[in-house]
Formats: C-alpha cells, sequence, structure tokens
C-alpha cells in the first residue's frame, strides 16, 4: 500500500538515527556526512520555511493545472461545475503519485497535491450533497485522510483523519437531537478512551516503523480530545452555544460537580502516568491542560486580582522546579535532570546498523611491515625462553 521504496524509506529512517547519534555525541559529524552521503535519500526539506516555500510553489502549480483545465470546461457552466471539484481532486491525487513516483517525500511540493486533493474531495461531496448533510462530508474526508496517510506516509493527513473522525462522530450524534447534543462530551471522552488504547495497543505491536509517527499523532491528539471532551469550560459554553442553556447566577449545569473533578483529575492523571512511562509528549500535553484547568476556573470565579495570581502562581512554579532541579540533578538514571544526549528513546536500537554502514567506506589499514628482529625461541639476544638461550 505505501507507494514509496521501503528501501529508501529505511535509509530515511537510518539517517535520521545518524542525526540524533551524532547530536549526542556518539558519532562524529563526518560519519554522520559520509552515511547521508552513501545512501539514496528523498527529495525532501528538513528546513521548515523552505517546505512552507515549496508548498506555496505546489498550490500555484497545482491551481494553475486546474485553471487551465477549467479554461476547456467553463463552457459547460453548471454542468461543468457539479463535476469540477472531481476532476480537482482527480489532479490532487494524480500529481501526489507522480511526485511520489519521483521520490518526492514531505518536501512541499508533495504537501500541497495531498491536501489539495483531500480538501476538494470535500468541496465535491459538499456540491454534490448540497452541504444538507455535513456528516457524510466530514465521512469522504476521513476516509480520504487515512488514505492518504497510509499511502504516502503524510502526517498531517493523520491530523486531517484525527480532526474529520471526530467532526464525523459530533454530526452523527447531532442527529439524535437534543439528547445527542446532552451525551455529546460522554461519547467524545469514551470515544477518545478507546482510540487512545486501540493507538497504543498499535504502536506496541508495530513491526515496521514506518506509520509510527502518524500513530504517535493519533495518539496524542486522543490525549487532547479526551481532556477537552469534560472540562467545565468546553461543556458549559457548548451547553449554551448547542442547547440553548443558561445559568442563571447560583445555578449551574447538569453534572456540574463531575466536570469540575474531571478538569483538575485528569491533568494530574496525566502528569504521573508521564512520569511514571518517561513520556514526554503526555508530561507535556499534561503543563497545558493543567494551565488550561487554571485559566477554566479563573474563567468564571476570580478569587484574586489577575497580577497577584500570576505572582503567586509563578512563585509555587519556581519554587517546584527549584526543589525539583536539586534532588534530580545528581541522578544518573530514571527521571533526572541531566540533559539528554539523545532525545529519542529507541535511537540506539539501529546503532549498530550505522557503525556497520559507517564502515563500508573505511580503507584497510595497512599492514605494518614485518619486524626484522624476531622474538621467541631464544635465537636472538634471549628473546625467549627456551632451552637455546
Amino acid at each position: 500500500m505505501i507507494v514509496y521504496d521501503k528501501r529508501m524509506l529505511d535509509n530515511q529512517i537510518l539517517v535520521d538515527e545518524a542525526h540524533a547519534l551524532c547530536k549526542g555525541s556518539f558519532i562524529s559529524k563526518e560519519q554522520k556526512k559520509f552515511i547521508k552521503k552513501e545512501l539514496p535519500l528523498f527529495r525532501s526539506q528538513d528546513n521548515i520555511l523552505v517546505r512552507i516555500g515549496f508548498f506555496i510553489l505546489g498550490a500555484m502549480l497545482y491551481s494553475s493545472i486546474c485553471g487551465a483545465i477549467s479554461i476547456f470546461g467553463i463552457g459547460g457552466e453548471n454542468a461543468y461545475f457539479q463535476i469540477c471539484f472531481y476532476i480537482f481532486a482527480a489532479v490532487g491525487f494524480a500529481g501526489s503519485e507522480i511526485l511520489a513516483k519521483q521520490n518526492f517525500h514531505n518536501h512541499g511540493l508533495d504537501d500541497a497535491f495531498i491536501l489539495g486533493a483531500i480538501l476538494n474531495v470535500g468541496l465535491a461531496i459538499g456540491i454534490t450533497t448540497e452541504a444538507d448533510n455535513p456528516a457524510i462530508i466530514a465521512f469522504f474526508i476521513t476516509v480520504t485522510s487515512i488514505f492518504m496517510f497510509i499511502r504516502y506516509l503524510h502526517l498531517l493527513s493523520m491530523l486531517v483523519f484525527c480532526v474529520a473522525f471526530t467532526k464525523f462522530l459530533f454530526y452523527l450524534m447531532f442527529e439524535f437531537g437534543d439528547i445527542g447534543k446532552a451525551i455529546l462530551p460522554f461519547t467524545a471522552m469514551i470515544f477518545a478512551g478507546i482510540l487512545y488504547f486501540v493507538t497504543k495497543k498499535t504502536i506496541n505491536n508495530l513491526s515496521e516503523s514506518y506509520y509510527y509517527n502518524g500513530l504517535l499523532l493519533a495518539n496524542s491528539f486522543c490525549l487532547v480530545l479526551f481532556y477537552l471532551s469534560c472540562n467545565y469550560l468546553v461543556v458549559r459554553e457548548l451547553s449554551a452555544e448547542l442547547l440553548g442553556t443558561e445559568v442563571k447566577p447560583g445555578t449551574d449545569i447538569p453534572f456540574a460537580f463531575f466536570f469540575y473533578a474531571f478538569t483538575f483529575i485528569v491533568p494530574a492523571v496525566y502528569l504521573v502516568q508521564a512520569l511514571r512511562a518517561k513520556d514526554r509528549i503526555m508530561l507535556w500535553i499534561s503543563f497545558l491542560a493543567i494551565g488550561f484547568s487554571i485559566y477554566t476556573i479563573r474563567y468564571y470565579y476570580s478569587v484574586l486580582p489577575i497580577e497577584v495570581a500570576l505572582t503567586l502562581g509563578g512563585l509555587v512554579l519556581f519554587t517546584i522546579a527549584y526543589f525539583s532541579i536539586i534532588k534530580l540533578k545528581e541522578k544518573e538514571s530514571g527521571l533526572t535532570f541531566k540533559p539528554d544526549r539523545i532525545n529519542h528513546s529507541d535511537t540506539i536500537l539501529n546503532a549498530e546498523a550505522l557503525v556497520v554502514a559507517s564502515t563500508f567506506g573505511m580503507k584497510p589499514e595497512a599492514k605494518p611491515q614485518d619486524s626484522p628482529m624476531e622474538f621467541g625461541g631464544g635465537g636472538f639476544s634471549g628473546g625467549g625462553s627456551s632451552e637455546s638461550f
């Protein structure tokens, strides 16, 4: 299903691991350059600004192709308008396939055609259905984006898939009227929890690492969705928007105590689990969730002036950080304050392959000239320990 040559994908993994090992001072820059030079690689861009520039160029190329096609079909007027976005989507699929065959991967040009194909599929379905059922549009975008990720290993397509799949679920719940809208937070929470464990299990059982980054992105998205699904501020504001619920003074939304508890317990659970599992991404999500929980309470209940609250919060964070550093700075293993030499925990797994690859170009050492002085046997100056000494 993957369009790319798996040998080149393996080469890209090796080069990424070489970069991490070089950053950790395990190999030299010369070895890293040699590995990158010897292995055939994709046409890709690591510089995000350059990649954005190529994306803009690709979008212009995509638009010019679609514009040239429209010149021939504009005479059809309404009939052409009904099918033009299907044609544009086909252009996006064809362009993605051609660029992939030419080894463009995470380059910018391929991003434009892949995302353009997904966008045009959504527009085409929207025009065909006259946008009467947004769930159908979300469904087709979901299917298209997961196909693009599976075939082209495109991370942004996985993000589009997560968002579109979530919207598809929400639109389905809207079909049940007020009941569906009322139980939407619990539905989203259950959905995020199930998808989190499914992606986690898939990552643990992954035999090939090509899909690892995409699955990790989906797994992290589930953590964010799980927290936001029952956050008090989100639930209260969505209740007012979807159900027209008005919270009068002295009253609160239904199950308010559950949402209050959820808002503060889940970030704490994230934090504890991140420290236990040494999960860097979950740790950052827990910090963001704690900050948003504090903002949630201050949005409705302002106990202290903002400047006093920020000052006290800064003092508390400084105290926690200071004593944490004091406690952890001497630890050599586990949770420690010492800087990581390698950011990725699985980088060493491919170190052996890198060592082998880096030695392919080394010339064998010249054999030293045999010394005229023979040792052993006691034949010269007592240099041995035999009976002839």
